[in-house]
């Protein structure tokens, strides 16, 4: 019997191989990276010990453990052994994403994974990987990007490390990120990837101001330079979710008979539009835009992207300051009670 029961278990598993073999393939190749890279790292301990790391890398380190502690303590965040750990990356990136959208309409492509949920991104750690699904991606017609990750939360499975790139990052910045990713440790809601990242994203920015107002003080040049930056990258975020409005009425207007000539010009005329007024928001050009060209401007899939990371941003500041008067404890503890997270 038990016999039996191995056969029909070996069938089902191979049976499944064969019926999934895109997602198991896919999943192995994950598996495998993460595992990699677990493989390679350290203790944060030794790290510090060590005499040939330099100085200004220990420091950064150092400061992680202080933003953690402080995300814990102060900010109300599930505890969590991330970030005790260091990943050398040799100043290579590990991780790509790719994300993608029809050509004319903002609605992002999403992949299904199991027990997670859909996402309206996928992750590679290989780049080739990760450029062939862009290249069959652009066959079937659709927007793409890949772009470069910084860092990424496995939700408390795993142990995160700090990736050498981390250390390159002011505290602001820093403490935005690792606050961030530790929000989706806490609450993180299946199929709903806009909420989580917009969310971590509130949460990252409220948590990075109080930890920089903890540990340097509100007339630091720390403080006051994270809060220019991030009134900054508001006027840029309000001016690309702006712009994804007027994209979205502009292919709603458009009718089955339209030519798709006359949809290219009018879609890539309004992009340029976009581009061209970023300038107004700042005295100084801004660095994004020079890296865009005629051959080379964002299409629906950066749109998208922006409206799945910072389209409720308003909601969540409403809520917090005008239901919650502000108070993040009682707030966090509404959303762990009101929505049910993996």
């Amino acid at each position: 019997m038990v016999k039996k029961i191995g056969i029909i278990a070996l069938a089902v598993l191979l049976g499944l191989g064969i019926w999934q073999h895109e997602l198991v393939s896919y999943g192995w190749m994950q598996a495998r990276g993460q595992l990699r890279i677990i493989a390679n790292t350290e203790p944060v301990e030794t790290v510090l010990a060590n005499p040939t790391v330099p100085d200004s890398v220990k420091r950064k380190i150092e400061l992680i453990q202080e933003i953690k502690r402080f995300a814990f303590d102060s900010v109300g965040l599930n505890p969590s052994e991330s970030y005790s750990t260091y990943y050398d990356q040799g100043g290579k990136p590990i991780l790509w994403v790719i994300t993608a959208a029809p050509p004319y309409d903002l609605k992002a492509k999403e992949w299904s994974f199991p027990i997670l949920g859909t996402f309206s991104y996928k992750g590679f750690f290989e780049r080739a990987r990760a450029d062939s699904a862009v290249t069959q991606l652009k066959r079937s017609g659709y927007d793409t990007r890949v772009g470069e990750v910084s860092a990424w939360s496995t939700l408390g499975f795993l142990k995160d490390p700090i990736l050498s790139s981390m250390t390159e990052r002011d505290p602001g910045s820093l403490a935005e990120l690792i606050i961030h990713e530790l929000t989706h440790g806490t609450l993180f809601v299946k199929n709903s990837l806009e909420y989580n990242e917009n969310l971590a994203d509130f949460v990252g920015e409220y948590g990075a101001l109080r930890f920089l107002a903890h540990r340097y003080g509100r007339n630091s040049r720390e403080y006051t330079e994270y809060l220019e930056s991030k009134a900054f990258s508001d006027r840029y975020d309000e001016h690309v979710l702006r712009g994804a409005r007027k994209l979205d009425s502009l292919y709603r207007s458009f009718k089955p008979a339209t030519p798709i000539e006359v949809k290219e010009e009018r879609k890539w005329a309004m992009i340029g539009e976009i581009v061209q007024s970023v300038d107004t928001l700042s005295k100084q050009p801004l660095r994004r835009k020079r890296r865009w060209s005629k051959l080379n401007l964002p299409n629906n899939a950066y749109f998208v992207g922006y409206l799945t990371y910072r389209k409720q941003q308003n909601r969540f500041r409403q809520e917090f300051e005008q239901q919650f008067g502000s108070n993040f404890g009682r707030y966090l503890s509404y959303l762990k009670q009101t929505y049910p997270s993996l």
